[in-house]
């Protein structure tokens, strides 16, 4: 499996397991919606998107993050706002590098962490999180990383 940024080619594909994600929160599904969104955000560059790409050509999975900065350390950190690995790719690691990526992905655009929050009964997720060195806040689900 490789990982590498999203093209504009992949917006379709992206889009529908954008889709899967915001369903696996409850939303009700919509590709439409889900296209929009995602293609707003490559046209304008406001969010990094990384996907596995499976040994078929296809994708497996995809990361989102959003740049912001924090005024405490006065330095540029990355909200990872969505991961999502489609059913039939889960357990084959495509998760794991994709936190892989996005961690080496802020450490070489100088953000100081990674940040992230998934749902409390997300259990397997949080697992993976604190596998790979990411800390939980005690008072909120809300997990940093530090890049440098």
């Amino acid at each position: 499996m490789n990982v590498r940024t999203a093209q504009a080619g992949d917006l379709d594909t992206v889009a529908v397991l954008f889709d899967q994600y915001r369903s696996f929160y409850g939303k009700p599904g919509n590709v439409g919606l889900a296209r929009v969104f995602i293609g707003e955000r490559m046209a304008r560059a406001e969010s990094v998107i990384l996907v596995a790409e499976a040994r078929d050509g296809g994708l497996a999975g995809f990361v989102q993050m959003y740049p912001g900065f924090s005024s405490v350390s006065a330095a540029r950190i990355f909200v990872l706002n969505d991961l999502f690995v489609g059913h039939a790719h889960r357990r084959r690691g495509a998760a794991r590098l994709l936190l892989e990526a996005a961690h080496r992905f802020a450490r070489e655009a100088g953000a100081v962490h990674l940040s992230l929050s998934t749902a409390v009964s997300n259990r397997p997720a949080q697992a993976l999180y604190e596998s790979l060195g990411w800390a939980r806040d005690q008072e909120f689900h809300h997990y940093t990383l530090a890049v440098g």
